[in-house]
């Protein structure tokens, strides 16, 4: 292969590496002094390369350049990155809901698995509690757009998140950040780095934000939309030896904000009550504090056998708790107040070989995950309850799944001048996955009147039982993975590439086996109808890709270039509906419906790039930089399966509406712009870089959910930041900054929907609820960095 390839023995999955990303600007000078791009390094592919060298569609982000932007939390990646979504959940502060590439899952509740893989530190995250994760002591994030599951432990049908913390330094260092802004935002960040011995170091971070809320609940005076956080990271490094790199490392977050209400989009059906003038504003009659409690533990140990061979083994422990408070219709009365428990805990085990020489480099792994989801909740319909004479009215759910999953996996590059003696430049990647996969589901759902249940400090009376549920599935998969990549020159790499993804199927944790349909219309609902009720398939897709990665104008300009195709199969899609449980015409009660919904089509386009624009213009050494991306996705589903009853025969049949459906979460553009002007600046007698940034974001149309909704859509919108930061070439200060949203843009990220097509009627509940959550108002930050 070309001269500028990495060496294969240079490849190894981060063995001792602590800089695989160049903590500068994102511009340096060559021995001739010529201006050109930072060469940036990942390990997409378990092991580290040139971002330019892989054939996979990745973006990544080192914490340096995510520091002068501003960024907060991994949502802002959706920012700069095509054809990706990342949303803080409705109802949450916290909880993580993504899609890549129209892949991805928004619902929080036990039983439903992510479609994208979030990674800490190579530990994948299995449930979105906790996953909003907040950039600070990071080294960098990569995102990897498509399947992925012959790389990482656990599927990654849609993508991959990797968030990379910082290994630690031979030198004793104390960092602090201090950061204060609009909405009454101070957050200290603290850090520091202790080599105890040249085989021993100690590390850790802590990091407190708090913030005032961008509105107010106008019925209790509290804080809405606040943030109030706390995170400690610690770590132990140990290095007995040059082949042997042991880190111990553990990491806590506590929450706690605010409960966090909708923005109502219709009148009160029953009360009246107006729409408010302000979207972060809300009358919501629930009270308490949301509480999130979430820690890990992961031991490291990576051991190089030889100059060709290293062993990996990551073995962690992680668990959350969280309890939130959700007013469905965001008003003073009692009435779908919906208090919610959640209790994850996992335990993962991953073994790596890893083999590299000049002509064969890959790996090949084990994976195991043993891992509880628990929820419950209280539904309390108080208002709908008195109407139809049961005060208090409560529909409970409890689900508690268990999933147990072992896979297989390897991926392996070989070069074929190198092994078989050709002058090709060609590269042949292959690699595939086994997983099985075993849920086991309890779901218990009960009907209270008298207000909460005793979970959730109440005496409510139970009435009735309408599930009680236990059900086990196992699921299996091959997944195989195949690329073809060329280099024509040193500056540029063409590749192609099959892959496929596999999601595990699972048991609706909301489903009310008292609805279950009579599918075969023989006047009685068997066990077998409603297992098959609750329980939903696993999901597939099989992904095609041409890409080419190239270097222009001496190392001026980079472009990045992917085109896709997805065959998306029995795509996964969980719903509510009301049920009338009482028969009067009143839906006193809810139930969860999954359904695979069939089959689903994506083509898209991806183009990244970075360019010098100029370069000594204003003053010797300064330089203008351009960032930018684009995402066209063209998604549709061609298949959508439901069961529809015929409400005057009471027959059911399967009907097609995949003409009537669409794809959430997935605009059809996403675009930004980035601009950044660098200047040589000396301040308070230090050399450093004085940098104006400006950035602009689109994205088109949105859905929220698979059925069009004029409440809920978000129209097309754009966001412009903007920032000014200064660094000393040492790294030691740091001032800046930093405008979010300045044109002050309201836009939906999320909702609730239990109205019809135009909020006159309700489905759940008196009031009629279409209420949405949106992303953050303008905000204005300024950060204060020293290094010790």
């Amino acid at each position: 292969m070309n001269s500028h390839k990495i060496t294969r023995a240079a490849l190894l999955a981060g063995a001792g590496i602590s800089g695989l990303m160049v903590a500068g600007p994102a511009t340096s000078q060559n021995a001739d002094q010529a201006v050109v791009l930072e060469e940036i390094k990942v390990t997409a592919r378990r092991r580290t390369e040139s971002l330019q060298d892989v054939p996979i569609a990745v973006s990544a982000f080192t914490g340096l350049e995510l520091n002068k932007l501003g960024a907060t939390d991994i949502t802002f990646l959706a920012q700069t990155t095509p054809n990706t979504t990342l949303e803080v959940s409705r109802g949450t502060n916290t909880t993580l809901t993504a899609f890549i590439r129209g892949v991805g899952q928004q619902d929080p509740v036990a039983g439903f698995e992510a479609g994208v893989g979030i990674y800490l530190d190579d530990v994948y995250l299995n449930r979105p509690q906790g996953a909003v994760m907040d950039i600070y002591d990071v080294e960098r994030i990569e995102v990897l757009r498509g399947p992925q599951g012959t790389l990482y432990g656990r599927n990654t049908i849609g993508g991959a998140i990797k968030y990379v913390t910082k290994r630690l330094g031979d030198e004793p260092t104390l960092n602090l950040r201090l950061q204060g802004g609009t909405f009454g935002q101070h957050d200290i960040i603290a850090s520091a780095e202790v080599p105890i011995s040249d085989t021993v170091r100690f590390g850790g971070s802590i990091a407190y934000m708090k913030r005032n809320g961008y509105g107010e609940n106008r019925n209790t005076g509290a804080e809405h939309y606040d943030k109030d956080l706390l995170g400690f990271r610690g770590s132990v490094e140990l290095t007995p030896s040059d082949d042997l790199f042991i880190r111990i490392s553990g990491d806590y977050l506590k929450d706690d904000s605010n409960p966090k209400s909708g923005h109502r989009l219709i009148p009160g059906l029953f009360s009246g009550a107006p729409i408010l003038d302000d979207v972060f504003d809300t009358r919501a009659g629930i009270e308490g504090k949301n509480e999130a409690d979430q820690y890990g533990v992961t031991g490291l140990i990576e051991y190089q056998v030889n100059d060709r061979i290293t062993v990996k083994n990551i073995l962690a422990y992680r668990e959350d708790d969280s309890f939130q408070l959700i007013d469905f219709d965001s008003l003073p009365t009692i009435d779908v107040d919906v208090p919610v428990r959640y209790k994850n805990d996992q335990f993962s085990e991953e073994f790596q070989i890893l083999y590299t020489d000049e002509a064969f480099s890959g790996v090949f792994g084990f994976y195991y995950l043993d891992a509880t989801a628990f929820n419950e909740f209280d539904v309390v319909l108080g208002a709908t309850g008195d109407v139809i004479g049961l005060p208090g009215l409560n529909a409970n759910t409890l689900g508690d799944v268990k999933t147990e999953t072992w896979s297989v996996f390897g991926d392996f590059s070989i070069d074929l001048d190198n092994a078989f003696g050709m002058d090709s430049n060609l590269e042949l990647n292959i690699g595939g996955r086994y997983t099985e996969d075993e849920r086991t589901s309890t779901i218990l759902r009960r009907t209270f009147i008298g207000g909460n249940s005793e979970t959730f400090g109440g005496n409510a009376t139970l009435i009735a039982t309408t599930s009680d549920f236990t059900g086990s599935k196992k699921y299996k998969d091959f997944t195989p993975r195949a690329s073809l990549s060329w280099q024509p020159n040193d500056d540029q790499t063409m590749y192609i590439s099959y892959s496929e993804g596999f999601k595990g199927g699972s048991f609706d944790p909301r489903a009310q086996s008292t609805a279950a349909p009579d599918l075969n219309n023989d006047g009685v609902t068997s066990d077998a109808e409603i297992f098959q009720f609750i329980n939903f398939d696993p999901e597939k897709i099989t992904t095609y890709e041409a890409g080419t990665k190239t270097n222009w104008a001496d190392g001026r300009i980079t472009t990045n270039l992917a085109v896709f195709y997805s065959d998306y199969k029995d795509v996964q899609i969980p719903g509510s509906i009301g049920v009338d449980t009482t028969g009067d015409g009143i839906n006193d009660s809810f139930s969860g419906i999954t359904t695979n919904a069939g089959a689903a089509d994506f083509f898209g386009v991806e183009f990244e790039g970075k360019a010098i624009l100029a370069q000594d213009t204003g003053v010797q050494g300064d330089s203008l930089v351009a960032d930018f991306s684009l995402g066209w996705i063209d998604a549709e589903y061609d298949e959508f399966i439901i069961a529809v009853t015929d409400p005057g025969t009471g027959v059911t049949a399967l009907q097609d509406v995949s003409g009537e459906r669409v794809i959430q979460n997935t605009p059809e553009w996403s675009t930004n712009l980035r601009m950044t002007y660098n200047r040589p600046t000396e301040m308070f007698g230090s050399p450093g870089t004085l940098s104006f940034l400006g950035g602009w974001s689109y994205k088109s149309l949105t859905h929220q959910f698979e059925v069009s909704n004029q409440f809920l859509d978000q129209p097309g919108y754009s966001l412009f930041d903007a920032s000014i930061v200064w660094i000393s070439d040492d790294g030691r200060y740091q001032f800046g900054v930093h405008g979010k949203n300045l044109t002050d843009k309201e836009y939906k990220v999320a909702g609730y929907n239990f109205a019809n097509a135009t909020g006159t009627a309700s489905t759940l509940g008196l009031e009629g609820i279409a209420s949405a959550f949106y992303g953050p108002p303008r905000t204005v930050t300024a950060t204060i960095g020293v290094r010790f």
